[in-house]
């Protein structure tokens, strides 16, 4: 059983941005049910299906298989809910960990969010400076929620 355990925080600042590189994304969704969320992804020239079941605290159920780029960039066109969902991510080290942060474009444009996946919901987490406050539980900051009622529109 593969599980996902995240917590999520706003960044404050952008001090976090010093030498590092981002990837673009660009999301969807065939269903944004709290229950399971089926999401394309496509990061570069690789694409992704991932299934994640209803959150309970930060972890979920999370199942995840790289698919043909064609068949992502087809799934996103074609049969996603709109809009979709564009960021930039960032890998940013901190205290030997290894933080997503993600800028977000087009909608959600203005939204800076961090994660931090961990190994069990206990784990510590040494706090960044930049890392605002934490949204693990609040359901507005789903990126299945963002493409529904995107950033721009609160």
């Amino acid at each position: 059983m593969a599980v996902e355990i995240e917590r999520k925080f706003l960044v404050k600042d952008s001090s976090w941005m010093e030498g590092v590189k981002g990837k673009l994304y660009c999301q969807g969704y065939l269903s944004r049910e709290k229950e399971r969320t089926v999401r394309v992804r496509r990061v570069e020239d690789q694409a992704f299906l991932t299934v994640k079941g209803r959150s309970d605290g930060p972890s979920r159920l999370e199942y995840e298989y790289e698919i043909p780029a064609q068949d992502g960039q087809e799934l996103l066109e074609k049969l996603c809910e709109q809009p979709l969902i564009e960021k930039i991510r960032y890998l940013v080290p901190y205290a030997e960990m290894v933080w997503e942060v993600d800028v977000f474009r087009g909608a959600n444009k203005g939204l800076v969010v961090a994660e931090i996946e961990l190994l069990s919901p206990e784990q510590e987490v040494v706090r960044p400076p930049w890392l605002g406050e934490e949204v693990t539980g609040d359901l507005r900051y789903f990126n299945s929620c963002l493409s529904r009622r995107p950033f721009s529109a609160w």
